[in-house]
């Protein structure tokens, strides 16, 4: 007959706020917070999906925090917030719901899975990495630690709460931008806007046939040796977004405002054709480190993306000769660039002294657009 496997118990109001999700309120001590749960970091799988959902750890931040919990008098208010495995059971107390009229919470016993050697924890940390993580290292091992709960048997359902309730805090900006295509459920408008963005950056990482591929930094890959990871995500959903949403972008018109509705095949096309000739008009500068090609830089990024919607304005990307089109227009400004060495001598600047500042941005923008229009007027 297979053994029962092991649990614990822990005293726990339930609060039921949405029918399917009930939160739990409980206590752990210290040493047992990251014995029972797992925190999960952002990364991919062989297939190049994302897994996971947390921020690296911060050492200083945490030695702070354990240095606090080791000193005389510690209060420590703020819950970790953890996704349970559906594993879990609850059972009421008697007389443990004090308002049987509307029954939206009651005390009992929460039942946990002991953790077994190998196998996953029954409980993921969605809030409070490094407040766990300083817990594990505190003298005070049986410190007791205030824990809110909820369960949740997807990852999706766990990085919807993390972006959510991380929404207010300092953040990583490129752990957000990473995250945002991965959750389903609607979105605050200000995470909303930014979705179809990042969407599209992870197709252009992710695409063999993309110009960007395997060129985007992104979140997930911090730490590991990607020598080709050049460009950084947050720069490429800039240009993106900055032309889904100016009524003059080239990638404005693929949006139906009406419907809620955007052409992401058309938008692919566009970026894949203007960014591949990019690629073959400035080969020396292409897939380079930001220090040695500023093309790969934010600002070049940036700039070259206000040119795209000057250049994708006048060329239909749907058409059969678009991806020549667009190298001649390109052609037209290349003997005017300096993305590797030299001087951009009518911005008063050394190649590498452009910086990802407005100021900087603004300015090597309009000299691309006012360098192209000239040159188109000098034509006909």
């Amino acid at each position: 007959m297979p053994r029962k496997p092991a649990t614990t118990e822990v005293r726990a109001l339930r609060i039921v706020q949405a029918k399917d999700y009930p939160l739990y309120v409980f206590m752990l001590r210290a040493e047992e917070v990251l014995q029972f749960a797992d925190i999960s970091r952002v990364s991919r799988d062989e297939a190049g999906k994302l897994i996971g959902y947390q921020r690296p750890q911060v050492k200083k931040h945490i030695q702070e925090i354990v240095e606090y919990l080791d000193s005389d008098v510690p209060i420590f208010p703020n819950p970790i917030i953890m996704a349970l495995s559906p594993n879990v059971q609850f059972r009421s107390t008697r007389g443990g719901n004090r308002h049987p009229s509307d029954g939206i919470s009651d005390t009992g016993r929460l039942t946990i899975p002991v953790p077994q050697e190998g196998k996953p924890k029954p409980a993921w940390i969605v809030d409070g990495q490094q407040r766990a993580l300083a817990l594990a290292q505190t003298r005070r091992n049986d410190f007791p630690v205030p824990v809110t709960a909820f369960v949740a048997d997807t990852v999706n359902l766990q990085r919807d709460q993390f972006v959510r309730i991380n929404n207010t805090k300092p953040l990583p900006r490129g752990l957000v931008t990473e995250l945002l295509p991965e959750v389903d459920s609607p979105l605050p408008p200000r995470l909303a806007i930014r979705k179809a963005p990042s969407h599209l950056c992870d197709v252009l990482n992710a695409d063999k046939n993309s110009p960007f591929y395997g060129l985007i930094r992104r979140a997930s890959t911090a730490g590991t040796k990607q020598p080709d990871a050049v460009v950084t995500d947050t720069g490429i959903v800039d240009m993106i977004q900055e032309s889904l949403l100016s009524s003059s972008g080239c990638l404005y018109p693929y949006r139906h405002i009406g419907r809620g509705e955007t052409d992401f095949d058309g938008i692919i096309q566009a970026l894949f054709i203007y960014w591949t000739a990019v690629r073959d008009t400035f080969p020396v500068a292409w897939g380079k480190p930001p220090e040695k090609s500023r093309l790969m830089h934010g600002a070049g990024i940036r700039a070259m993306g206000r040119l795209m919607d000057r250049i994708l304005g006048v060329v239909d990307p749907a058409r059969s000769d678009a991806p020549e089109s667009v190298r001649q227009h390109l052609e037209l400004i290349a003997p005017y660039c300096r993305w590797t060495e030299g001087s951009w001598e009518e911005l008063g600047h050394r190649w590498n002294e452009i910086e990802n500042v407005g100021k900087h941005v603004q300015e090597l923008s309009n000299y691309l657009i006012r360098v192209h229009q000239i040159a188109r007027r000098e034509l006909t």
